[in-house]
């Protein structure tokens, strides 16, 4: 890997009317840490900036004119940019999970000791205001070699870390950045203790949408699976590997690796984190079809909607991503049988995923069922038209007018009845 590290541009002081002198200090002596830092070094603009305060007190902070927003640790919004600014602090492992830390923050505490207790490498590059690296971690080496490499053991103390970690994989999956082998072995270790176990469905929903809003999130689930904790935090997911499908409508035959290919095709097609997750879930009843009908898969739809829904309530899904993952699991061999099906299926189909109120879900869903066509070794590149049929059968089912039934006279559930009848007829001549 060969990045070119850009000089990071003069930090920015304070645009405030007559900034105090303790605050021209604390601006003039305060370093630029973490994402900010490592972004920049690999040619990306940062989000967001945040700034390690050496050698002064919460006291001084207040006086200078930060704003104190810190609940468990010293951090400070600037009174101008509203950038947030932390204290130097170490951190003490005193309980199980990602919430089990004390905390010492005072003027003695040093940057390199607070640069100590971050999770990577890459993530414990300093900079000052002269535009000087502090970087005694060697961050920036591993940077250009694409590794991601935990500062210390103390990496093994918070099991966020491993979601972290797998996120950051995914983020810069282009760059092909690996997990090194010592870090691997230590999340492994984690796994093996338990300390995974602790984390909490928050947390881990708020990683893997983060993730999958990323070029590859298919390595976040492949890092995971990888030291182990895929089989804790995914288990539906994980139990789809080693189940065989038919060769010949699946190349790639195991039933895990083809999800991670569908959510691949879903990138390409999709910016949309809820079709992301769509694709990836939409066949986790596979894992649960009885060995004896093996490669064959009949009737996996209805499983896979209620392992779906399953995953979504230990998760805490929002509803905008458990509906469409529903309809995509339920519906999606509707999807693929399209040019097959009775005019009266399809618009069962289209009534099941409530196509004529969410006219928006129903273009997420066929997204979503698209990639699962492309997403298998040989196709992804293949011409199909199952969504351009679905788009022409809702077209026309959604002309009817419900008015025009009521001027010819009918009432109660004989509007319905009809309404039914008349679309199903202006499917099966759109589809002609």
């Amino acid at each position: 890997m060969n990045l070119a590290i850009p000089k990071w541009s003069r930090l920015t002081p304070s645009k405030g009317s007559n900034p105090s002198p303790l605050l021209k200090e604390i601006e003039a002596e305060r370093y630029l840490v973490g994402g900010a830092v490592r972004d920049q070094l690999l040619g990306l603009t940062p989000k967001e900036r945040d700034w390690v305060v050496v050698g002064r007190t919460e006291q001084q902070m207040l006086e200078a004119g930060f704003q104190s927003v810190g609940k468990d640790f010293p951090v400070f919004l600037h009174p101008n940019s509203k950038e947030e600014h932390a204290l130097a602090r170490t951190e003490r492992k005193t309980a199980p999970g990602y919430r089990g830390f004390t905390v010492h923050a005072a003027p003695d505490v040093t940057l390199e000791e607070d640069l100590l207790r971050r999770d990577l490498t890459i993530n414990a590059i300093a900079e000052g205001h002269d535009d000087t690296l502090i970087d005694p971690y060697k961050g920036e080496e591993d940077l250009q070699q694409g590794l991601l490499r935990h500062v210390s053991d103390a990496f093994s103390e918070d099991p966020v870390r491993i979601l972290r970690i797998a996120r950051f994989a995914a983020r810069f999956g282009k760059w092909g950045f690996k997990v090194t082998h010592p870090t691997h072995k230590l999340m492994q270790q984690m796994v093996k203790s338990g300390e995974v176990d602790a984390l909490v469905p928050e947390r881990v929903w708020q990683e893997t949408v983060k993730a999958l809003q990323t070029e590859r999130p298919d390595r976040y689930f492949e890092v995971l699976r990888n030291c182990g904790a895929l089989a804790r935090i995914f288990p539906e997911l994980e139990a789809l590997f080693g189940v065989p499908q038919p060769a010949h409508h699946h190349p790639e035959i195991d039933s895990g690796i083809h999800p991670l290919m569908v959510l691949q095709q879903a990138v390409k097609l999709s910016d949309k984190p809820e079709i992301r997750f769509a694709a990836l879930v939409h066949d986790l009843g596979k894992a649960t079809t009885p060995q004896t009908e093996w490669p064959k898969h009949h009737g996996h739809e209805a499983r896979s909607s209620k392992l779906v829904k399953q995953l979504c309530k230990r998760l805490k899904a929002p509803k905008s991503y458990r509906e469409l993952a529903l309809a995509v699991a339920q519906y999606h061999g509707h999807y693929h049988r399209a040019e097959e099906m009775r005019p009266a299926t399809i618009l069962k189909m289209l009534e099941g995923i409530d196509a004529f109120r969410r006219a928006e879900r129903f273009e997420e869903f066929l997204i979503a069922c698209e990639a699962d066509q492309r997403g298998r070794t040989g196709f992804g590149e293949a011409e199909f038209t199952q969504g351009a049929t679905l788009r022409r059968a809702y077209a026309a089912a959604h002309s009817i007018d419900t008015k025009s039934i009521l001027t010819d006279g009918f009432e109660g559930k004989a509007i319905r009845e009809e309404l039914q009848k008349r679309q199903t007829a202006a499917i099966r001549t759109a589809l002609i």
